[in-house]
């Protein structure tokens, strides 16, 4: 399910025994619905809203290559989070869970937020990754993309 991330700990019991535990997180438990479609709206196009999902209408899109990263994430509320909010929404956003969003995942960066909504472009996600990637590795980790958010 895109949007969520699901992660399991093991924490230690009685000597012999572990238990799990499971912590159920998506966007919407950070940041609200109604911010989320603002800002992916903004992006996109119209969104509307029905009783069971959003649906995207591609009435008058924005053109290509016109994603503005920190006009999205403050639209969505994101740069107003902390930054453990920044953080918990970043590995929501490495669906690999590998510890960074690597170019394949920023391709898909809106989706995360809004399933309907479209890809980024390879300028936009050069513009991302420039942004966000300071150590030059091609891809962006969790102080970068908080970095990036904040900043």
């Amino acid at each position: 399910m895109r949007g969520t991330i699901t992660q399991t700990y093991i924490c230690s019991g009685s000597p012999g025994r572990e238990t799990s535990k499971r912590l159920n997180m998506s966007l919407t438990s950070i940041l609200s619905a109604e911010a989320i479609e603002n800002a992916v709206k903004d992006c996109q196009g119209i969104a509307k809203i029905n009783q069971h999902h959003w649906t995207l209408m591609n009435i008058s899109p924005t053109a290509p290559d016109s994603f503005c990263y920190k006009k999205f994430f403050q639209l969505c509320g994101l740069s107003q989070k902390s930054p453990q909010e920044v953080k918990d929404v970043f590995r929501i956003i490495d669906e690999d869970n590998s510890g960074f969003i690597e170019e394949a995942e920023l391709k898909f960066f809106l989706q995360r937020f809004f399933p309907g909504a479209r890809t980024l472009t390879e300028k936009e996600i050069k513009s991302l990754l420039t942004a966000a990637d300071d150590d030059s590795d091609g891809k962006i980790g969790a102080e970068e993309f908080q970095t990036m958010v904040l900043s």
